[in-house]
């Protein structure tokens, strides 16, 4: 949630915040702003997208060479002006932006009240801001020293930038639970939520640790932690190109990013998967393969988008490597004190790597001994950092905010795990094996296929982009991309859309069922081909609208559907990286035919930073 981005060196501040808040804007854009610092400090902040603020200040003085900008995720007060980002503190001599939640603001807030402040916004962000200043004068210390103060009192996630009138080339930084990544130039220093507003301007970058305060001027960077000791910032190279997060002539991020799953997929596969020699390399499972094939249990910890690729993790792993396997919502896993011992496997899977409600999951679950393994697509991100062992997905940055190419990522790490546990267990035969590795190379080239033509799948969204309500089945390893479907198109086109076993139809979903309701089923051939056909007969019978994803050659469901949607054979273990792509794009056109920001959808954003 929110995204936040600071400048300090000898560049003009506005064009780089400005520039970065609009590459962070899928983090939140309820209300962008920013704080300027030359000679005095100014705030511009507008509600509405990063675009309406750059029309707000048109003719005005933005000169500053050090600078904070902000786009808001709103959680504490509605969008609006006087909620944006940045907050200016009661004197007026301090600003600061913030992405997270102060949990105990309230108390705080009650006694700055009793002492006679006055708020001037609904946020939990003016309040940390007034107390770290009332420290600070109390204690006629410096900002830096208020602001360790204050971290000790408050409960709650925080990335926080402050800059302050009488230090007008200093940025002093903190987190805990939300993002911070420092970018070193040549005498100039960036601070951003992620990656994507820096690499612009260099790849050399400091992802900052929990707890951590960084001092920020342009020719120095000072990390210490709460105690004021001192820590040695571990730079890292990026690997991220520029053109990886532009748009690159299509017309929304989403689309780019369908379009780009043949090549994120082969990127995920490549220096991994030898089909030919018949091996599969990840150094994070082979390094701990003894854990891994021992397992007395997994557990599968991820929310939305995330959580339907562990579904199919689980069939995957217990189908191939014979462990039983629970998928839990991380939201739910935190608070219900489950049972958990040393020896269980928790497999974390993100997107983000920063998944608030994931990582505090997965804290709890490595103070009782189990072994995390992250799979996430961040590179540094905190998921990344702390599980014991790990994969990425290397999807790329991912800005459209419905997740798609980070989902089919997701997916081809956890088939290659599954893979590469089950053969070493001996639960995996050979033959199968080869076929399943085999399979797996050829997924690319499929999708790419899928894609060489979607006019059906346009026309198809057209005809029910007015439908009210949908619903989507699938059986086996069909019923996760059922799930994702539905989300896909509850996120982008605001359609209510439910995901269900096709089998628990007729236990109750079936009562919905008339002329005008859009039933998609997901019904390539596998083992339960007999079955899906028939609950498509009994959609039909009740005269649904059916809307198959169908497997290429097929002539009986295409003879049942109302419109059908094809993808080419494959293994049903494999088959979902195909059904989903047409899902996906189903949701896009129906989206873009409803006039709606597919890349932004309301209420929204990419990275959940808080619960």
């Amino acid at each position: 949630m929110c995204g936040i981005v600071g400048y300090t060196g000898p560049r003009e501040a506005y064009p780089v915040i400005l520039k970065g808040l609009k590459r962070l804007e899928y983090r939140g854009y309820d209300s962008s702003g920013v704080a300027l610092l030359n000679g005095e400090l100014k705030v511009y902040k507008k509600k509405g997208k990063v675009s309406e603020l750059e029309e707000s200040v048109v003719g005005k003085n933005m000169h500053a060479f050090t600078g904070i900008g902000h786009t808001r995720w709103a959680t504490h007060g509605e969008p609006s002006d006087r909620n944006a980002h940045p907050h200016l503190s009661a004197s007026g001599q301090i600003a600061m932006i913030h992405n997270g939640i102060i949990e105990n603001y309230a108390s705080i807030k009650r006694e700055l009240i009793n002492k006679g402040y006055h708020f001037n916004s609904d946020t939990d962000t003016e309040v940390l801001l007034n107390f770290i200043e009332d420290i600070k004068k109390n204690n006629n210390g410096t900002l830096e020293e208020a602001l360790r103060i204050a971290l000790k009192r408050i409960v709650g996630a925080y990335c926080i930038l402050l800059i302050e009138k009488d230090n007008p080339e200093t940025i002093i930084a903190a987190r805990k639970g939300s993002p911070l990544v420092i970018g070193i130039g040549k005498g100039e220093h960036f601070l951003a939520s992620d990656a994507s507003p820096i690499i612009e301007y260099t790849k050399e970058v400091v992802y900052v640790n929990d707890y951590e305060i960084a001092i920020v001027k342009p020719d120095e960077l000072i990390l210490k932690n709460l105690g004021n000791e001192k820590q040695t910032p571990f730079i890292q190279k990026l690997d991220m190109e520029l053109a990886a997060i532009e748009k690159g002539g299509y017309d929304h991020f989403m689309l780019k990013e369908i379009n780009e799953q043949p090549d994120t997929i082969f990127d995920c596969l490549r220096g991994r998967l030898h089909a030919e020699a018949g091996t599969i390399t990840m150094s994070g499972v082979q390094n701990n393969i003894q854990a891994l094939t021992t397992a007395q249990r997994m557990v599968m910890v991820a929310c939305g988008t995330s959580w339907h690729a562990g579904l199919l993790a689980e069939y995957m792993f217990e189908e191939l490597c014979r462990i039983p396997v629970e998928v839990e919502y991380a939201s739910e896993f935190r608070y219900r004190n489950p049972v958990i011992k040393p020896g269980d496997v928790i497999i974390a899977i993100s997107q983000s790597g920063e998944t608030a409600d994931t990582l505090v999951a997965l804290e709890n679950a490595k103070q009782q001994g189990a072994f995390i393994f992250g799979v996430v697509n961040a590179v540094g991100s905190s998921i990344a950092r702390m599980s014991d062992a790990g994969a990425y997905s290397h999807a790329g940055p991912e800005i459209g905010v419905a997740s798609t190419k980070a989902f089919t990522g997701q997916l081809a790490v956890l088939a290659m795990m599954a893979l590469k546990i089950g053969y070493a267990k001996g639960t995996l035969d050979e033959k199968r094996y080869r076929e399943l590795i085999k399979g797996l190379e050829e997924i690319p080239e499929k999708v790419k296929q899928v894609l060489n033509d979607t006019s059906a799948i346009e026309a198809i969204a057209e005809k029910y982009k007015d439908a009210h309500d949908f619903l989507y089945l699938g059986r086996g390893y069909n019923f996760p991309v059922a799930l994702e479907g539905a989300l896909k198109l509850k996120e982008i086109s605001y359609i209510h859309a439910e995901g269900y076993p096709a089998a628990e139809m007729k236990h109750g979903p079936i009562a919905l069922v008339d002329d005008k309701l859009p039933v998609v089923f997901v019904a390539t051939k596998d083992r339960y081909y007999e079955k899906i056909v028939s609950n498509v007969q009994e959609i039909k019978a009740r005269k649904g609208r059916v809307i198959a994803v169908a497997t290429e050659g097929d002539t009986v469901i295409p003879g049942m559907a109302d419109d059908v949607m094809y993808v080419p054979d494959a293994d049903e273990i494999l088959a979902p990286l195909l059904s989903v792509i047409p899902l996906q794009l189903l949701s896009y056109y129906i989206g873009i035919s409803k006039g709606l920001d597919v890349d932004k959808p309301r209420n929204l954003a990419k990275s959940v930073t808080v619960e």
